[in-house]
């Protein structure tokens, strides 16, 4: 009888065993892994889990646990309604980031990001019992790791292939990268290249920029001699392991630089491909130049003297707004971590002494593209030193593989990791809590952080007088006043015309501040604008940007007192002409020498109309600030003696140094 009971204690606890985990659920499978992921969809390049029904029902996942802890296997769950059709898959992209919602369909989103030194992934069903349990080596930057199509042992994969079947080849290993004799450069008539990889390895490759497959050619034995400029790339490849990443160059022959050079090298579906390239219009409704494509790329950066300061490959945007229908285009290139080095450990730029960048834009001059290619690099030079942050340039030259690219202006690039170099903030979660916004700041316009609190100074300054002590101190406490007299003292004294180009940010336990960014559309002509959208009542109509702090602060007297001063004081000595004119002078004195060669390449302008163009904007930009008390005298409705006040010996000093310029 003991032993009939035993039996019958024995076979429950089985089926109990055998229920937990039904055959159904056993046939979802964690398919494949990515956790360095650089190819970017919809702005983002998150980590990412696919998960496979490899079995003939429909299982429900309402529930199920999907973790990156073995402490905590029930660290996420998928929502209610949750469903993995029979021979589907679904990925959950494993986002690193609070407050996502979880997601529907095949797609879904953790708050968790994994590891790429390696880690253990645990899939559990809605009881808690465990499903699956894998662990993930160390993984290769954009090299996912799964089970093989077929099955079998885990590895890596050559392709990766998210919602789709997997290679039949998994691998335990990735070839070491190949190794170039001589560095890339200028060379004089020819130069000879040797390539050089692990043991057993083949060399494959290619000088048209495109990446190297197992079709490219071997590479030659005793070297491969270039006798014109060519971007060279090569990769290694082993029986039994995933290809290496790939070795770029960029050989000059014969080439004088005369300026500093950056070399791009990528695939043309990249650039010019009609679905997919970011350079060209393409077929579709929207351009692909603005469909925000970013794409891996090579970089290189030579100085002024040639000499090569970084090489590594990183991602590549199409950038602009309105000047992407330009056939040369603005490129932002960005470091990125899945692809190389998470940051370019150089600094082009003369007044910085930061000692590396997580982006940079090369810049088309834009909206001056085919005019003097210098307004917005001469202008913005005006702020150094002034409390301002600004962009600060190199003039160089681009080629894109191997073929010359034309003039462009190297600039910083406008995000948190620009404004936490300028503010000195280094800790990583205050450089995420860095609030940056554009125009209006609302939503559509919140580049970084958060808006909340700029709106609501705004509104206040809208709506109570800051003539009370009390609201007064409430906007000194959240603004930087002088920096925003700045502001719109050199956006007036520029006579900026694109007026909507206004960014504010702040850092954290820091006060809202502008930065003087885009102003191209300066020294055209000698009109009023953009006074009229800066100086007008705290209850007229928004245009462009948020224009009630401003006026609210300049109905108190001595802030009214000393936004003039900032502006006469500005006028006496950045705008004097002699400082102006050295500006642009030194501008025209880098650009001059390249551009004939760069109106070859791109028929965009003549250089007699050239030289025209840039007398025109001296003139504008020795007469303006003189015009510029009376333009304010009129807006603010200033008394004759407010005006003698606050501008009279800086309009003494301005006619005498703009007669010495004449």
């Amino acid at each position: 009888m003991k032993r009939i009971l035993f039996a019958a204690v024995l076979l429950t606890a089985l089926l109990l065993i055998l229920s937990a985990v039904s055959p159904a659920c056993a046939d979802v499978v964690i398919n494949e892994v990515m956790a360095s992921n650089g190819f970017y969809e919809s702005g983002e390049a998150y980590d990412w889990i696919e998960l496979y029904n490899d079995g003939k029902e429909t299982v429900s996942l309402g529930g199920w646990y999907l973790s990156d802890s073995k402490k905590n296997p029930l660290k996420w769950s998928f929502p209610d309604g949750a469903k993995l059709k029979a021979g589907q898959y679904l990925t959950v992209f494993c986002t690193g980031e609070e407050g996502h919602t979880p997601g529907k369909g095949d797609t879904f989103y953790t708050g968790y990001s994994i590891s790429a030194s390696g880690e253990t992934l645990i899939l559990s069903d809605a009881e808690g019992t465990e499903v699956q349990r894998v662990k993930l080596p160390e993984q290769y930057g954009c090299i996912s790791w799964g089970r093989p199509s077929g099955g079998g042992e885990y590895g890596f994969f050559e392709h990766a292939t998210r919602g789709k079947k997997n290679d039949a080849q998994a691998y335990a290993a990735r070839t070491e990268k190949p190794v170039l004799s001589v560095t890339g450069g200028f060379y004089t008539d020819s130069v000879t290249v040797q390539a050089s990889g692990p043991e057993g390895v083949t060399l494959r490759y290619t000088t048209d920029g495109e990446t190297p497959t197992a079709r490219s050619k071997a590479f030659p034995a005793d070297g491969l001699k270039l006798n014109k400029t060519t971007p060279l790339r090569v990769k290694a490849f082993r029986e039994g392991e995933v290809t290496s990443e790939t070795e770029s160059a960029t050989y000059f022959i014969n080439d004088d630089p005369q300026t500093a050079i950056v070399s791009l090298i990528t695939d043309d579906q990249y650039l010019f491909n009609k679905k997919t390239g970011m350079l060209v219009k393409g077929t579709g409704n929207i351009p692909n130049y603005s469909k925000g494509f970013e794409y891996p790329v090579h970089i290189e950066y030579f100085n002024r003297n040639g000499e090569r300061e970084i090489s590594q490959t990183g991602t590549m945007t199409c950038s602009g707004h309105s000047a992407r229908i330009n056939d040369q285009k603005s490129i932002a290139l960005y470091a990125r971590k899945a692809w190389g080095p998470d940051k370019f450990h150089f600094n082009p730029f003369p007044t910085r002494n930061y000692t590396e960048y997580k982006s940079v834009l090369l810049r088309a001059a834009n909206s001056d593209y085919s005019a003097t290619r210098l307004r917005d690099i001469a202008a913005s030079s005006l702020a150094e030193g002034q409390g301002i942050l600004y962009q600060d340039h190199e003039v160089i030259q681009v080629y894109i593989n191997g073929r010359y690219w034309g003039h462009y202006n190297l600039r910083e690039k406008i995000n948190k990791h620009f404004v936490a170099a300028y503010e000195g903030v280094t800790d990583p979660d205050e450089i995420d809590r860095i609030d940056i916004l554009a125009r209006t700041g609302r939503d559509e316009f919140l580049q970084n952080g958060d808006n909340t609190d700029w709106l609501e100074l705004c509104e206040f300054c809208k709506k109570n007088k800051l003539t009370d002590p009390d609201n007064l101190s409430y906007v000194e406490e959240r603004l930087d006043i002088d920096n925003m007299f700045t502001h719109a003292a050199y956006e007036i004294i520029l006579g900026n015309v694109d007026f909507t180009n206004v960014r504010i940010y702040r850092v954290p336990g820091g006060k809202w501040k502008y930065l003087l960014f885009d102003v191209e559309a300066c020294w055209r002509n000698l009109e009023k604008t953009p006074i009229e959208y800066y100086i007008k009542p705290v209850s007229a109509k928004i245009n462009g940007f948020r224009h009630e702090p401003l006026n609210a602060l300049l109905e108190v007297p001595e802030y009214k007192a000393k936004f003039l001063n900032r502006v006469s004081e500005l006028l006496a000595t950045v705008f004097r002409w002699d400082n102006v004119e050295a500006k642009i002078d030194a501008a025209k004195n880098q650009i001059e020498p390249i551009l004939p060669r760069h109106i070859s390449r791109w028929k965009n302008m003549k250089i007699e109309n050239w030289r025209k163009n840039i007398s025109a904007i001296k003139y504008y930009a020795r007469v303006r600030p003189k015009m510029i008390p009376d333009m304010l005298a009129k807006a603010m409705k200033l008394t004759k003696q407010e005006k003698e006040e606050y501008f009279g010996e800086t309009l003494r000093l301005l006619e005498e140094t703009n007669a010495a310029g004449k």
